[in-house]
């Protein structure tokens, strides 16, 4: 497909005078954009759904959620799987970010990386892709080559492959099992997918990664019992998470916080069951780390 046949590449009709406008104007005129965003991928939750189910599988199985993509793209999945390890005490492994031209990328763009077919293969070998896995490829466009070559070797080696484009009809649509394609229309400043297909990519991903977390007991209620408390903002959260999720005390919640070895979950437990850390853990394996199943 040619690049200027795409959607995101388009210009944006209403945009037309960007830079004869007041900056209250630009600002305006964005946020109205903005806006169409969240009901575009609303037209695409039956596949997410899919993507999220098969995560999930892959979770249970001891497998990963793999990320791969390009400029903006792979920079949106490197954030995603590391917001994973503080939020849900993820291991890093767990969920991964890969980005063509390496961890460089993150920061400075690295010519041509984008560009190999063969790169996105390399990069899944590194991680040892097994059948347990589930990758998403993550391009804007739907076109990126580096992409294409991770979701062919990841049906290849077996894994589950998935995608996420912002244009219909993508071409790694063709190379996925599941394929997402979010149309989010030419953006603001023509051709800058950072702003409407990023803004996309990033309230998927978030689906994605915090629905399948869900999914394996880490989060209950609407509170994020895995938290990882790595700094005092952390820590004072995971008291009040405890308060939140027991009706205790902060000096209860404190005491087990403590007594539980800083695990939120696991001082949660404790409370609502008054059982011994020990006896809490044994039910919390029991219940797959389920809080629900135990109380």
């Amino acid at each position: 497909m040619d690049l200027e046949k795409l959607a995101t590449e388009q210009r944006n009709e209403k945009t037309m005078n960007l830079d004869t406008l007041s900056t209250k104007e630009i600002l305006q005129l964005m946020n109205e954009e903005d806006q169409t965003v969240p009901i575009r991928v609303g037209k695409e939750l039956a596949q997410i759904e899919k993507v999220v189910k098969a995560v999930i599988r892959s979770f249970n199985k001891g497998g990963r959620l793999i990320y791969c993509g390009a400029g903006t793209s792979g920079r949106l999945g490197v954030l995603d799987a590391v917001e994973c390890v503080p939020t849900f005490s993820a291991d890093p492994s767990m969920v991964q970010g890969l980005i063509a031209g390496g961890p460089a990328a993150m920061t400075v763009a690295v010519e041509g990386a984008e560009d190999s077919k063969e790169m996105g293969e390399e990069d899944l070998k590194h991680i040892h892709l097994s059948e347990k896995d589930t990758v998403i490829g993550i391009a804007a466009s739907g076109r990126t080559p580096y992409v294409i070559g991770a979701l062919d070797y990841a049906k290849k080696a077996g894994a589950v492959a998935a995608s996420l484009s912002c244009n219909k009809n993508a071409e790694i649509s063709r190379h996925a099992d599941i394929p997402i394609e979010v149309e989010t229309g030419p953006e603001v400043l023509t051709g800058s997918t950072r702003l409407k297909a990023g803004t996309a990519q990033k309230l998927v991903l978030n689906m994605i990664s915090t629905a399948a977390m869900v999914g394996i007991g880490k989060v209950y209620e609407n509170l994020m019992v895995d938290v990882k408390p790595t700094n005092v903002k952390l820590v004072e959260r995971s008291k009040s998470i405890i308060m939140q999720a027991s009706g205790c005390s902060y000096e209860a919640a404190e005491q087990a916080f403590y007594a539980a070895g800083k695990n939120v979950k696991l001082a949660i437990v404790m409370l609502l069951t008054h059982l011994s850390k020990e006896e809490a853990e044994e039910k919390m394996a029991q219940a797959n780390g389920f809080i629900r199943k135990i109380v």
